[in-house]
Parts: C-alpha cells; sequence; structure tokens
C-alpha cells in the first residue's frame, strides 16, 4: 500500500523509476503468488497472466491479473488503493460469439438458466454489467421475457473485496477461491454455449 501511495496521482518519471524495484516486489510479485495458490487449488485457473506495468499512470496505481477460462471469458483481478476488486467476464467477443450467447439465452431451457444465475449473482451483492444495447436485438421480439439478457453484447458480474486486513495473509487465495465458487456457473453457462462460437 505504502508503493501505491507514492505513485498517486501523476506520478513523475522518477517517482516511478525510484518506486519500481519495490512496485515488483510488493505489488506485481504478490499478485503472481495469488493466482499460483488459486492455480494450485483448481487446474482450471492455471492459464493466468499478470499485467506488467505501462507508461500510463493507471498501470503503476492498479495490478491487474486475468485467469483465462475460454475464449474472451475469464476472472479478472485488480489490487488498488481500494483494494482487491474481481470479476467474472464475458467481454470482447470474438465475432459469432453475440449471436450464440443471444441464441441461448432466447432459448428456453438455457435462457431461463442464465436468468436464474445472473439473479443469484445480483441478490449476493455482484454488480451485473456488460456493453447493453438501447433496444432489443434485431430479430427478436420486444417483449421477449429476456429482453434485458437480450441486449447484452458483453456480461460481467463484478464485486469490490475491500482492503481488510485478511489481504496481507494467506486467506486472501481463500477469499478469490469463494469469490471464483460464486461466479462457477455463469461462467461454466458462458464457455458452454459462446466459448467456440466464432
Amino acid at each position: 500500500m505504502d508503493v501505491l501511495w507514492q505513485l498517486q496521482g501523476e506520478p513523475t518519471h522518477a517517482t516511478r523509476e525510484r518506486c519500481r524495484a519495490d512496485r515488483e516486489r510488493l505489488v506485481r510479485q504478490p499478485m503472481i503468488a495469488l493466482l499460483n495458490e488459486v492455480a494450485d487449488a483448481d487446474p482450471r485457473y492455471e492459464d493466468f497472466s499478470v499485467w506488467h506495468y505501462r507508461t500510463g499512470s493507471w498501470w503503476w496505481q492498479n495490478q491487474s491479473a486475468v485467469i483465462r477460462l475460454g475464449r474472451k471469458i475469464e476472472i479478472n483481478l485488480r489490487f488498488s488503493l481500494d483494494g482487491l476488486w474481481i470479476q467474472g467476464a464475458w467481454w470482447y467477443p470474438d465475432p459469432g460469439q453475440v449471436d450464440a450467447f443471444r441464441k441461448a439465452v432466447a432459448a428456453e431451457g438455457s435462457g431461463r438458466e442464465l436468468s436464474a444465475l445472473v439473479e443469484d449473482l445480483r441478490g449476493k451483492g455482484y454488480d451485473i454489467s456488460g456493453d447493453v444495447m438501447k433496444r432489443s436485438p434485431r430479430g427478436y421480439p420486444t417483449d421477449h421475457p429476456r429482453t434485458n439478457l437480450l441486449r447484452h453484447r458483453s456480461l460481467t458480474a463484478a464485486r469490490p473485496l475491500g482492503c481488510e486486513p485478511w489481504l496481507h495473509t494467506p486467506e486472501a487465495a481463500d477469499r478469490v477461491l469463494a469469490v471464483a465458487a460464486d461466479l462457477d456457473a455463469l461462467l461454466t453457462w458462458l464457455v458452454r454455449h459462446v466459448k467456440s462460437a466464432a
């Protein structure tokens, strides 16, 4: 946290260089260690990346990482002065994925399943978001019972985990795994219905 405090605002090049080694050791490397622990607990989480910092200030002030579960389907983590934040996401879709998503939403069985999963996560305090059209997509009735989901061109479920003392202990991996368990059914649905569409 002390390192990130020093990088607030628009840190100068000299400040960044002075903080570089500490930021690597105290911010980025702990994120790598955290995701290694998460991957050790479940092999589905072995495909992950922890971003380096880039030229913009935001990249120095936020340590981001991604766990890939399928094409454009992932768990995102971010550590900043606000603490740890986590998101399950299907976004920046490949061609064909949006159509596959909408067909699955419109279908009675898979659509009802997704609607229930989204409502369950919303009830647990997750912010449900994504790239959402203003109107129903062409080819679907405007009064479709799941029109709100049909309007999505991406779908995310996110929540902050905060900045409590557990963040600096091995309990952090357990907290991430608990959220991953919450997100599992949604991400599994997305892998099943949109992963291979191109």
